[in-house]
């Protein structure tokens, strides 16, 4: 099987912005704290410790046990819930959204990425504590982007209208949803296993908050993982300086838009508005927009003064929703965490923050780039090795890949460029004959250079494209193994569910991604299959 390693820079799927953090390019480490090294974690032990409020932690335990109620939790989720405490406790946040029975792939891998690198971390500091916690996305609105999941390349959707935060989301109507996802599954003690897991999340719990909050527990509560729910009372009374200053000073609108024009090399992942609030309700989700003096509501009547606005704050926290600019800062009072694990794209936005944390004067967390992962079976790890193909090649662009292998396998140099620099050398001459004539020679020179190099590069396209007809059938293979590892020419994580390969796996799929991933390796893991 291929043996060789893909590191993320190397890959082709991350962002400009992305490959100069992880290689600690100069020019971006001003938009970062700490780069995630296990020693750089006790620094930033010592600063969240010296920063964080005592009474936050007393708010944060209640708020956690009244969300677990009526939720039967591990052994371990209980202690780290106990644990969360002490003054000795830290977190490790990852987060995602409500997708429909977990959607892509990579929701396995974040929630593992937390939970291995709590366990590094206590290993290599024993006298404090390191909880795993899974954020829910429970305040999003976007239903479009989550009411789907793929299995075996079908398309699993819930289709129902959705109005305001998804988190308080009814889940009635799954069930023509399970009657389908339950047809596609077939027979066998795993299907029935995710039958039971699906029924259980949807068909037994009134909302997508509470449903998602059961898969994840089910999948993760043996290694102690904490679910958040930021769509809580108790928890935004703690918000409530900072949405008094957003809406009165507009800090965040000021401060990241000043770090977006430092970025201005890269592309940018989200830009701030002047306020960076919603205001929600049971079914709403709107923009709060400062006209004129007043607080509007967008797409509503509502409208505030000044003063009523701030009452509004002080007794009804529980509606003011921070959008993405400000949701990290939220993440970050209430939580006594060292480190927020997310996608490239994630980490691009939180690169947008560091000002405003130091604005706020909240300690900006160390980023770590979730592990990525690549799922195959024995059979196509034999198929890529009978090809002669390295996981180089099957990460490549699919028309790199067939190129680079036509040339490989072709009995000629299918390669001209020794030919074109001849070529060049060789006009280099009349040129310099050309210089000492009339103007009207010299132009006529370069323009049989020209029309000499066009003429052969189209010989080298006539030379590939004939020698690809050769090589037809194997280059199909290619291409087909290609498209089973890489669904539309994407990453697998980012499309196929984790119910696909649980059916063949069943729990060893999570055993073996604890036992593979290594949170602060950037390199992707190959995980072979049975």
């Amino acid at each position: 099987m291929p043996s060789d390693c893909i590191s993320y820079q190397n890959s082709g799927y991350f962002s400009k912005l992305i490959v100069d953090y992880l290689n600690q390019e100069p020019k971006v480490q001003s938009f970062y704290h700490r780069f995630p090294t296990l020693e750089n974690f006790k620094l930033q032990m010592n600063e969240k410790a010296a920063n964080f409020r005592a009474e936050n932690r007393t708010v944060l335990v209640a708020a956690l046990k009244k969300q677990y109620k009526g939720f039967q939790i591990s052994e371990a989720t209980q202690q780290n819930l106990s644990l969360l405490e002490n003054a000795k406790t830290f977190t490790i946040t990852t987060g995602h959204q409500l997708n429909l029975f977990t959607g892509p792939l990579y929701f396995l891998y974040k929630i593992v990425s937390a939970i291995n690198l709590a366990k590094q971390l206590k290993t290599a500091y024993p006298d404090c504590n390191f909880v795993p916690i899974y954020w829910m996305a429970t305040e999003d609105h976007d239903f479009e982007e989550i009411n789907y999941f793929y299995f075996r390349n079908k398309k699993i959707h819930w289709n129902r209208e959705s109005f305001g935060p998804v988190g308080r989301l009814s889940t009635e109507g799954l069930e023509d949803v399970f009657a389908v996802f339950s047809k596609e599954l077939g027979a066998g003690t795993n299907a029935e296993t995710l039958r039971h897991l699906f029924r259980k999340a949807y068909l037994e719990h009134s909302n997508l908050a509470d449903a998602t909050r059961f898969i994840a527990n089910e999948l993760f509560q043996k290694e102690g993982l904490v679910i958040v729910d930021g769509d809580d009372s108790d928890l935004k009374q703690l918000f409530v300086p900072y949405v008094k200053e957003e809406l009165l000073q507009q800090t965040s609108y000021q401060k990241v838009s000043e770090t977006i024009k430092q970025l201005n090399d890269y592309t940018i992942q989200v830009n701030p508005r002047e306020i960076n609030l919603f205001y929600i309700e049971n079914n709403l989700r709107e923009r709060i927009i400062f006209e004129n003096n007043t607080y509007k509501i967008n797409n509503t009547a509502r409208v505030f003064s000044q003063a009523e606005i701030i009452a509004e704050v002080e007794n009804h926290p529980e509606k003011f929703s921070p959008n993405v600019i400000l949701r990290p800062l939220y993440q970050e009072i209430i939580l006594p965490n060292l480190c927020y694990i997310g996608g490239g794209g994630e980490i691009a936005y939180w690169l947008e923050l560091k000002s405003n944390f130091e604005a706020f004067k909240i300690a900006f967390p160390t980023l770590l780039v979730r592990n990525s992962v690549l799922l195959a079976y024995q059979k196509q790890a034999d198929k890529a090795d009978a090809l002669s193909l390295t996981w180089s090649d099957l990460f490549s662009k699919q028309a790199n890949l067939i190129n680079k292998k036509t040339k490989e396998l072709s009995e000629f140099n299918l390669d001209f460029s020794e030919q074109k620099q001849f070529l060049r050398e060789q006009f280099e001459k009349l040129n310099a004959i050309a210089a000492q004539t009339d103007a009207s020679f010299s132009g006529a020179v370069k323009a049989q250079e020209a029309k000499q190099l066009k003429g052969l590069e189209n010989l080298e396209k006539r030379l590939l494209k004939a020698e690809k007809k050769m090589h037809q059938e194997r280059l199909e293979r290619m291409v087909k193994l290609q498209n089973e590892l890489f669904p539309n020419q994407s990453l697998q994580e980012r499309k196929n569910n984790f119910s696909e390969f649980y059916l063949t796996e069943g729990e060893g799929l999570t055993t073996k991604l604890f036992e593979k991933l290594n949170p602060l390796s950037s390199e992707f893991s190959i995980i072979y299959l049975q």
